[in-house]
């Protein structure tokens, strides 16, 4: 198990992979680098190789396959994930690190947006889009999350561990944070600069098919993680249309005794069971759910004990 793993998933980086990686080295010489290669067509692979990092390979396209893979094989008790694309500078990696390690921090926000995002970043749908997300995140789940979409963090065994991967792009960000905030664990905010991507190097990410999946997410998981509020909210919706729709012809007859929109009435009728059907599933999930918390804190504190048992051998070794 390492003290420190750095960890740079890597899609045609070539022009900033070995600057990162030096930079790296330079603030934080225990660490070991790991690249994860993700089909690359330009020489990543031989710089990053060349540079001294530990280099593997994803062969499934996209971010969030590469990060499964990461947390997957890689042990250590701190994890520090950058991009390979040099818009991070490192100054504040070792502030990220120590509160891993030193603070029992979970996970460690980099927030751009505090500081020079959005001055630097040159799309203007990006800026837009991420403050979005803060907004809706922040709303739904009653955090406070600096910056929702960054790919600069820091992460503990314990949340690596158990940290279900099903994003297979670039909504893993908004994934990984709604986990985090949904278990109730420690995440801490530490402002970092953010510089824009230096001439030549292109962004992966589609501003408008990217956002509107990064947008899906957000709401499946409020769905699957606040069912009661979700299902509660469209059993409200419903009922609200049924009313709607019945009170003028509620009124028909009681002025004449006689309904001359029977049709209406009918979807009244069956909008209205949809809302009670929708009212009971919420509250069936919400069961659920609240047994799903019960059951991730039994497999918190099971890799917790995993953790301090693999500390220990690496202090016998020593």
């Amino acid at each position: 198990m390492d003290k420190i793993a750095v960890l740079i998933p890597c899609y045609n980086e070539e022009k900033t992979i070995g600057k990162v990686i030096a930079d790296v080295k330079k603030t934080l010489p225990e660490a070991v680098i790991y690249v994860y290669n993700n089909n690359s067509k330009d020489r990543t692979e031989e710089i990053a190789r060349a540079a001294g990092a530990v280099v593997r390979q994803e062969y499934k396209q996209g971010k969030g396959n590469v990060i499964r893979r990461m947390f997957r094989e890689v042990d250590a008790l701190c994890y520090l994930m950058i991009d390979g694309d040099d818009t991070y500078p490192l100054e504040c990696a070792g502030e990220m690190v120590k509160l891993v390690l030193e603070h029992n921090s979970d996970m460690v926000v980099g927030d751009r947006l505090s500081s020079t995002y959005f001055t630097e970043n040159k799309r203007p749908f990006h800026n837009f889009g991420n403050s979005l997300m803060r907004f809706g995140i922040n709303g739904l789940f009653h955090s406070d999350i600096k910056d929702i979409m960054t790919g600069y963090r820091a992460f503990s065994y314990e949340f690596v561990k158990t940290f279900p991967v099903f994003s297979q792009g670039f909504e893993i960000e908004t994934e990984m944070t709604i986990h985090a905030v949904n278990y109730n664990m420690q995440v801490d905010n530490v402002v970092v600069e953010y510089r824009d991507r230096p001439e030549g190097s292109v962004s992966k990410l589609n501003t408008y098919s990217d956002g509107v999946k990064v947008i899906r997410k957000m709401l499946q998981l409020y769905k699957n993680y606040k069912p009661m509020k979700f299902f509660g909210l469209l059993s409200f919706v419903l009922m609200a249309l049924a009313v709607g729709f019945f009170v003028p012809i509620g009124i028909d007859y009681l002025h004449t005794g006689l309904v001359p929109r029977f049709p209406t009435l009918i979807v009244c009728g069956f909008i209205a069971v949809a809302g009670i059907q929708a009212f009971f599933a919420g509250m069936i999930l919400e069961v659920m759910a609240a047994k799903d918390r019960k059951d991730f804190e039994y497999r918190f504190m099971r890799i917790h004990d995993a953790k301090k048992a693999k500390e220990s051998k690496i202090r016998e070794k020593v």
